[in-house]
């Protein structure tokens, strides 16, 4: 309320990400003391510019996966492992030297915000975006949301690992009415 009636310029330091968006209209992030971004605070989760800006903001952070690109222009698919997931065409659009990693094995950070994970299946059936077959390992419920967490089928085939800094599992942050429940195997 201050900053809105003085409407001063200032700079504010915090390491508190939430801070940070509600209050500034640009903010710096920083890693051991060089700016890694500086942007609006929706850009910067928009855009990140690199994979630590991508991780720093939003919570749960992001989900990140080692992959590679396959197909052609037309049809871009994203392989994770034993997965494979067609990437929308807007995002094709985003990626940079598309030739540089299209069919070459080339590895690349594929990331995907819990928020954009969906379980419910009519809005699956609706939308039309791309999907991946999970099992739900634990699902968290949080009053004003549930989070979900999930073994793609990559992560499956790689039995016996435990789902705490596992990188083949996979945030969901869904609708706090959800009815998944560990143990389902779900889209």
């Amino acid at each position: 309320k201050l900053h809105n009636r003085l409407a001063p310029t200032f700079i504010y330091v915090t390491h508190d990400q939430i801070e940070a968006m509600t209050m500034g209209t640009r903010i710096v992030v920083m890693k051991d003391g060089f700016m890694q971004q500086v942007d609006t605070p929706q850009n910067l989760y928009d855009y990140p510019i690199n994979k630590f800006v991508a991780g720093f903001i939003g919570s749960p952070q992001m989900n990140f996966f080692d992959a590679t690109l396959i197909g052609d222009k037309d049809n871009v698919q994203v392989k994770l492992g034993a997965d494979v997931i067609d990437l929308p065409q807007e995002k094709v659009n985003l990626i940079y030297n598309l030739d540089e990693y299209l069919n070459t094995d080339k590895p690349l950070t594929f990331g995907i915000r819990p928020e954009d994970l969906h379980d419910d299946p009519e809005y699956i059936a609706q939308t039309g975006y791309p999907t991946l077959s999970v099992k739900i390992e634990l699902a968290e419920m949080l009053g004003a949301e549930t989070q979900l967490y999930c073994k793609t089928r990559s992560a499956l085939e790689a039995a016996g690992e435990s789902i705490v800094d596992d990188a083949n599992t996979i945030i969901a942050r869904v609708d706090n009415h959800s009815k998944t429940k560990k143990g389902d195997e779900i889209v």
